[in-house]
């Protein structure tokens, strides 16, 4: 492990490693398969870059997010290594100019989309080249009890068959049990290393707010913290224009970001939200996987998630650096009604029977009178000695009310 912390040292300018980064690279040296559940801000991107700047070959990485893949290799670059990203967003010219230095031999690591790993040509490109190892990043998108399901990641197990001897990692800050079982199994992980960090983001304080004027408290919430930068969650891409907007409007510096916009403007937010030229950005869960933004203060959610995962990875952008923030969602049972509507169009049955069960488990999350950290490590089935004194349950105990009414209309609306 001294060859792995002077590179750490080099490259990245930390002294120490945090548990269990040591282990996991030590795992990937040595050949054998892994699998890290791992939160936000915890380092789990090291834990495939560093062995793969001491393995011979190039290092294949695979991730979800056009933007994503950016930020890693321009930070990797930034550092001094060799690194590139293959994605549907660069020109002919441009990929092959990357071919081209893949067959060199001059990149360590190359950041690739699952559509473009599992092209045939590709697949047969890699096939006799010396790759190091393959990470497949956000893991938990191949899995379908997982809360991002993502059809393009299903065929990523065949990639063992092209390559079979070279080791695979994959990657997390979200999974719960049930998950963990089914992306080993559909990686094709063998005999994996499993390795689970702790839950727990005690700097965070987790609050959950009645919504009625749902963008109008967002707006008095973020003017009371006039010096903080924050994300803004909403679950339509209408949605987080109109909060931007009146955001603006009543002189905050925001911008919205979702899917329907061109990558072009979509990077053009996220590149001011970085610099902090942007105080808060407005966006549907495209934006957030891999920002590596660390002083996110806040983390408010203007209409509840669909998921206790999905909660736990959106609010996990707040205090990367160790400092106090706060994840402040505002819940009403017209955002379960909505969401519960929006289940009624999946055509699985059992597919939209795992997200009636998680949207559920949300529901009890935002309505239980205890305290929230408790229920949100019991989720990933981790406990907690005591209350964590950091969260609105345990600031104040929420004053209890008969939903028997409230209930009753929802289902009505629903059915």
């Amino acid at each position: 492990m001294e060859a792995a912390l002077a590179v750490l040292r080099r490259v990245w300018g930390y002294e120490s490693f945090r548990s269990p980064q040591d282990e996991v690279i030590n795992t990937v040296l040595t050949g054998k398969d892994s699998f890290v559940v791992m939160p936000t801000g915890g380092g789990k991107s090291l834990c495939f870059q560093i062995p793969a700047l001491l393995m011979p070959g190039t290092a294949l990485v695979v991730s979800p997010l056009i933007s994503l893949m950016k930020d890693q290799v321009d930070a990797l670059r930034q550092n001094g290594v060799e690194a590139a990203m293959l994605s549907s967003s660069l020109t002919e010219t441009e990929a092959r100019k990357v071919l081209a230095q893949l067959h060199a031999g001059e990149l360590s690591l190359l950041y690739v989309s699952p559509e473009r790993l599992m092209m045939p040509d590709f697949l047969s490109r890699i096939q006799d080249m010396p790759i190091s190892l393959l990470a497949i990043d956000e893991a938990h998108c191949v899995s379908q009890w997982g809360h991002d399901f993502r059809p393009e990641y299903v065929q990523l197990g065949q990639v063992r068959d092209w390559l079979p001897n070279t080791p695979v990692i994959g990657l997390t800050a979200t999974a719960d049990h049930a998950t963990q079982s089914d992306v080993i199994e559909r990686l094709r992980l063998r005999e994996p290393e499993v390795y689970i960090a702790g839950f727990d983001r005690p700097n965070i304080k987790y609050v959950v707010r009645e919504k009625n004027k749902g963008t109008r408290q967002v707006m008095e919430y973020v003017r009371s913290r006039p010096e903080d930068s924050g994300i803004v969650y909403c679950l339509s891409r209408k949605r987080t224009e109109t909060v931007a907007a009146f955001l603006n409007e009543s002189g905050i510096t925001a911008a919205a970001y979702h899917a329907g916009m061109s990558s072009k403007d979509r990077d053009a937010v996220q590149e001011r939200f970085q610099r902090d030229d942007l105080r808060v950005v407005v966006a549907t869960v495209a934006f957030g996987m891999g920002i590596d933004k660390p002083n996110v203060r806040f983390v408010i959610h203007h209409d509840m998630p669909k998921s206790v995962e999905a909660y736990y990875q959106e609010t996990g952008r707040a205090g990367r650096d160790g400092l106090e923030s706060e994840a402040v969602l505002f819940y009403g049972l017209g955002d379960v009604v909505g969401v519960s509507k929006l289940l009624q169009e999946i055509s699985n049955p059992e597919r939209r029977r795992i997200e009636e069960s998680k949207l559920r488990s949300m529901q009890d999350f935002c309505e239980a009178p205890t305290c929230r950290r408790r229920i949100l490590l019991g989720y990933f089935g981790e406990s907690l000695a005591e209350d964590c004194g950091n969260c609105d349950v345990c600031d104040e105990k929420p004053e209890r009310f008969d939903a028997t009414g409230f209930a009753k209309l929802a289902l009505l609306s629903i059915y």
